[in-house]
């Protein structure tokens, strides 16, 4: 579930969300979207962020996250990465920010993340659950 969608700024320095905000409880584990190494694991502007270099140009940030990983650590997508923390979102409503850049420029992360999976109906008497 997305609280609030990506909002493209009109041009590099207007306002917008360079983003997807999820809501997220704080403490929570973040994990990283796809596989990649860490380029960044610290504080920007005051809140903890995590950065993974994705190849080919790709970059994905998580905000605010407490990292528990450093720069050069190699991770798989589904590895945690970090703890959510307060920063981008209100401690009354907490959540995890996740920004993507490619060459650089902010992009809209949606279309970069992996698919859903979606459930699968089994023929009756399939399942022993």
């Amino acid at each position: 579930m997305v609280g609030r969608p990506w909002e493209a700024p009109a041009n590099d320095y207007a306002a917008g969300h360079r983003g997807i905000d999820v809501p997220a409880a704080l403490g929570a584990g973040a994990a990283a979207v796809d596989d990649g190494t860490v380029a960044f694991a610290g504080s920007v502007g005051g809140r903890p962020v995590v950065t993974v270099d994705h190849g080919d140009g790709l970059v994905s940030t998580l905000d605010s996250v407490t990292p528990t990983v450093a720069a050069g650590d190699v991770v798989e997508q589904g590895d945690v990465v970090g703890t959510v923390a307060v920063g981008h979102c209100p401690a009354s409503a907490p959540c995890l920010h996740l920004g993507a850049r490619l060459d650089g420029r902010y992009v809209d992360p949606t279309p970069y993340l992996p698919a859903a999976e979606w459930p699968v109906l089994l023929p009756e008497g399939t399942w022993d659950g």
